[in-house]
């Protein structure tokens, strides 16, 4: 069954905020969000109580780095960018999603050794 429309499919918010990173460079938390949606044409919403958890465990594991400065508004923002390791866990990621939707493109399309 199909994820509601603007919900995370399981597993896949890591990489999307690690390629979203790699993309634009350092970014504050609502940056992010306001990219992915952007980039979803509005199909995808991250909220905050499901992007900043993320952010928190993806430095935890040293994928991105943070540090505090001025957003575009004049305010306090914490910036968060990729890391080295960062940047080898989104090769990882994005193999490993390749390998599963050309799986899927397989199954849902019937081919064979496609």
């Amino acid at each position: 069954m199909a994820p509601p429309r603007g919900e995370v499919l399981q597993g896949t918010l890591d990489l999307i905020v690690l390629q979203t990173l790699e993309v634009m460079g350092p970014l504050h938390g609502y940056g992010i969000a306001q990219r992915v949606r952007q980039v979803s044409d509005d199909l995808l919403k991250l909220n905050q109580g499901t992007l900043y958890p993320a952010l928190l465990r993806l430095e935890q594991r040293g994928w991105i780095s943070s540090k505090w400065g001025a957003s575009e508004n004049n305010r306090k923002a914490k910036y968060y960018s990729l890391t080295r390791a960062g940047r080898k866990q989104l090769l990882r990621e994005t193999e490993s999603w390749e390998r599963m939707t050309a799986l899927m493109a397989r199954l849902l399309g019937g081919t064979e050794g496609a």
